[in-house]
């Protein structure tokens, strides 16, 4: 979730913030919905360099998958960098409905 301004949506856990990290567009937009904070901040597909920007060398940030976007997003599962970037890297290319040729 980013913010026009280039702002990244976080929250504080232990003293450190705790991005999350949303299975679909669809599930972040239920999810903002639920949460006020959420409401200035859009879905945006992560990709490795979004991730490096986020993570910019910052060992005080954490990511946590949100399996279901009607819980609290502090039950969300931690999800270590290195594993993020291994399921990014392991997603396959969506194809774009316009290209769908079949």
């Amino acid at each position: 979730m980013r913010r026009a301004n280039g702002d990244w949506f976080a929250l504080e856990a232990d003293g450190k913030l705790r991005v999350p990290v949303f299975h679909s567009t669809q599930d972040a937009f239920m999810a903002r919905l639920r949460t006020v904070e959420m409401l200035l901040f859009s879905p945006i597909a992560l990709d490795a360099p979004l991730l490096n920007e986020i993570v910019d060398g910052r060992s005080e940030v954490d990511f946590c998958m949100v399996n279901d976007p009607f819980i609290s997003l502090k039950r969300g599962s931690p999800l270590p960098h290195t594993q993020l970037a291994s399921l990014m890297s392991n997603a396959a290319p969506r194809r774009r409905k316009w290209l769908n040729k079949a």
